[in-house]
């Protein structure tokens, strides 16, 4: 037990994972920060908090970005060194953020992380795939355990420091000296060890013809992460005005319903680990999404009950909880999963969380609040048609991969 506790502060296999894990706590942080104290920065850049919406699709545009340019950067770059610079640079970003006179500012800086966080995202997902192969599922679904940690934990962080003068600027401060140590650990990873995937050759180098990329596939799995980005997104985000409005809850009985989404999202993600030892992925999947769908056909079936609510908002989050990491080894699994291929993919992350959050947005305020239960309920259903699509088109014999030594650090 010990030799393992020690090996997570080395530059073995654990070691490499337990910093992944550090960046994906930090990527938890950042996203719950900026919901809470959007009032303040309102305040402090002299903007109508309505128009402080445009930091969450900015943030997601500069997301998106990070995930295109990351297939290409990382095949030429060493990989620990563009996460590890991005995370510094993510830091850096977190000190302005509470100090910026000028919305345009404030844009600017939350597009430019975006970038950031997006390398740090495909980099960790990939390169832990890499690292442990065939048998990542518990560590890809301990990875996005502890995103989800770092999102619950946030709120609880900015609540703390609000009753202090100026407090909000020591909350992003405090995630930017984690986020410094996070970087600093990422930077000190060698690059003796590289674990790029490839096909094992039989012949010479100049005789063998390139891997097909089987697009379809990848395409089926990139709309799989779009339409379940999209609906935890969309639920998570509206359901505290679904409830409001609908009057099924008070402003204090709406602000618990949501922390309770994220907590049982969190014990999802938990027990999640195990389950992803014990089952194989296209079994945790079938089970999560027919539950989900369950859940909001009770809601659709039952919009005026509270408790209904209560009850579709907890299995929702605990159910939503396993569908992305195990996805996306279900790619892993199928595909011969290459820096750009799964930037490929993840691009389907991203634009969900772009997109169908806002388009939520818009049709709710078109139609009124109870559509949330019918949108999120086809995002989920497409998500479904996705995740057939992808046992249809995955090869039923998977090709030999073999680590090739390679400087990826």
């Amino acid at each position: 037990m010990l030799s393992r506790l020690k090996s997570l502060t080395t530059d073995s296999p654990l070691g490499r994972t337990a910093s992944y894990y550090l960046l994906f706590i930090y990527l938890g942080l950042g996203l719950g920060m900026i919901g809470p104290t959007l009032p303040t920065l309102a305040t402090q850049t002299h903007t109508s908090v309505s128009d402080m919406g445009w930091l969450f699709l900015v943030g997601s545009l500069g997301y998106t970005l990070g995930t295109m340019i990351s297939g290409p950067v990382f095949e030429r770059l060493r990989a620990h060194w563009v996460m590890g610079l991005s995370q510094l640079a993510a830091a850096g970003l977190l000190i302005l953020i509470p100090i910026v006179p000028r919305f345009e500012l404030l844009i600017g800086i939350l597009l430019l992380k975006g970038i950031a966080d997006g390398l740090i995202n495909t980099g960790s997902n990939t390169l832990l795939i890499w690292i442990h192969r065939d048998k990542v599922g518990p560590y890809l679904n301990a990875l996005h355990f502890f995103f989800g940690l770092g999102a619950f934990l946030s709120p609880f962080l900015i609540a703390q420091v609000m009753g202090i003068a100026d407090g909000y600027r020591w909350a992003f401060w405090g995630v930017a000296a984690f986020s410094v140590l996070a970087g600093l650990r990422v930077l000190a990873l060698s690059d003796d060890a590289g674990f790029r995937p490839t096909q094992t050759p039989s012949q010479p180098e100049a005789q063998v013809a390139p891997a097909r990329i089987h697009y379809p596939l990848v395409i089926a799995a990139g709309l799989f992460l779009f339409f379940y980005v999209g609906a935890e997104l969309a639920f998570g985000g509206w359901i505290y005005t679904y409830a409001v409005t609908l009057n099924l809850a008070s402003a204090a009985g709406a602000a618990y319903l949501n922390s309770g989404f994220w907590l049982s999202f969190t014990i999802g993600r938990l027990l999640s680990i195990p389950l992803a030892i014990r089952f194989q992925p296209p079994q945790v999947i079938w089970v999560a999404s027919l539950s989900c769908l369950a859940a909001l056909a009770l809601l659709i079936a039952f919009p005026s009950s509270s408790t209904v609510l209560w009850i579709v908002v907890i299995m929702i989050g605990f159910f939503m909880a396993p569908m992305w990491a195990t996805g996306f080894n279900l790619a892993g699994q199928s595909l011969n999963l290459t820096a750009r291929l799964s930037s490929l993919v993840l691009l389907g992350d991203s634009f969900g969380g772009m997109i169908l959050p806002w388009l939520v947005g818009q049709v709710l305020g078109q139609i009124g609040p109870a559509a949330l239960a019918y949108l999120v309920f086809g995002s989920l259903a497409c998500n479904l048609v996705a995740f057939v699509s992808m046992l249809r088109l995955r090869p039923t014999v998977q090709p030999n991969i073999t680590p090739e030594p390679a400087k990826i650090a």
